[in-house]
């Protein structure tokens, strides 16, 4: 009698929710805590690396979160969440009304330091604007209309030798090039443009040095740039002050730069006619031919009659201007002409190409 064979019986496995609950979440945490902690680190870094200074003002009533959105809508902080999480962590959410002066290279923990810091508001503060391409004259008078310092005080200052001596230690950028002869503002060219807050109530020394400190900034940004070339800092700056006067947009700056590197390596006068617009002291931006029609206008800051740069700077150069000669578009030309209509700029590498150039892009109004 043959033998039954036993069969064999598999027990169904209960899925268990519990482990499969585990297995699907420690990922989805994982990852979630990595979006986190990667987005928090962010959120507490400075928006950017190069010195920007800002003016901002804490309304009466308004609470530290409210301030953390206005300060990222203002592109002055990151994630306004973050940021918010973190000061309330470090206890710096008691911010004070009034109006402060932050720079965009700080780190929202700083900011946040300085606004809870009510000695640290400006009282009675004056907001003053110097805009790339001011000379000298012009941000002594916008700083004399709204402080009691007149522009006269300032410009003599910023001719006076001693004193600028005793801040070579300090701002690194001023060298003895402030010091050649026939130069009419030694700190022409060396204001850094920007919207500053100073007090009503004020002195010639603390203003100029509160620029300073902003062009030593934008120093700093580009000093591997300085270190590394063959013209000297002066030369540079004075170059720069050039390329914003003929041109406002980063990209014709970068090649003007580079058509004015060409002259001066063969050694072509540059033959700019704002220049003589400066020699002149001809501020008139209307009057654009006056500049043009006197190329034999004896200065040694024309540079149609003078060989080589002029003695100093001619207007003050903003961070583009600055990088367009530390970062030069190479070319092969040698002429540039603008159409003072639409803005565009016409290259040549002759002088018959140039004229061809004028003759046809010549706006007169």
């Amino acid at each position: 009698m043959a033998k039954k064979k036993k069969r064999t019986v598999r027990k169904k496995r209960k899925l268990n929710l519990g482990r499969l609950l585990i297995v699907v979440l420690i990922p989805v945490l994982l990852i979630s805590g990595a979006v986190f902690y990667f987005g928090y680190q962010n959120a507490l870094k400075p928006v950017q690396k190069k010195s920007e200074q800002v003016t901002y003002t804490v309304q009466p009533g308004t609470g530290a979160k409210a301030v953390a959105a206005e300060l990222h809508k203002e592109g002055i902080i990151g994630n306004p969440d973050y940021v918010y999480y973190h000061i309330r962590q470090k206890n710096l959410t008691d911010v004070k009304t009034g109006t402060y002066t932050l720079n965009k290279n700080w780190t929202p923990e700083h900011i946040f330091e300085v606004l809870n810091d009510a000695s640290a508001a400006e009282v009675d503060a004056a907001r003053v604007t110097i805009i790339e391409g001011d000379w000298a004259k012009h941000a002594a008078a916008k700083i004399a209309a709204e402080t009691n310092v007149s522009a006269q005080e300032l410009l003599e200052l910023w001719n006076d030798e001693s004193y600028l001596r005793g801040l070579m230690e300090k701002y690194p950028f001023l060298t003895d090039g402030l010091f050649k002869e026939n130069i009419r503002i030694r700190l022409e060219g060396y204001l850094a443009p920007n919207t500053y807050q100073f007090y009503r109530e004020t002195d010639a020394k603390t203003v100029t040095e509160k620029i300073l400190d902003q062009q030593l900034a934008v120093y700093n940004s580009f000093k591997e740039d300085f270190d590394a070339s063959k013209y000297s800092i002066h030369d540079l700056y004075t170059l720069a002050s050039i390329v914003q006067y003929e041109s406002g947009k980063p990209d014709d700056m970068k090649m003007i730069a580079g058509v004015f590197y060409n002259r001066l390596k063969d050694n072509w006068p540059l033959q700019s006619s704002v220049t003589v617009c400066y020699a002149m002291d001809n501020d008139d931006g209307e009057n654009w031919l006056a500049c043009e029609a006197n190329a034999d206008f004896d200065s040694p800051y024309n540079t149609y009659m003078y060989p080589g740069l002029p003695p100093g700077p001619i207007v003050n150069p903003g961070p583009e201007a600055i990088d367009a000669v530390l970062h030069p578009t190479e070319n092969d030309y040698y002429f540039f002409m603008a159409d003072v209509a639409t803005g565009e700029v016409y290259y040549a590498k002759t002088l018959e190409e140039h004229n061809a150039n004028v003759a046809a892009h010549t706006t007169y109004h």
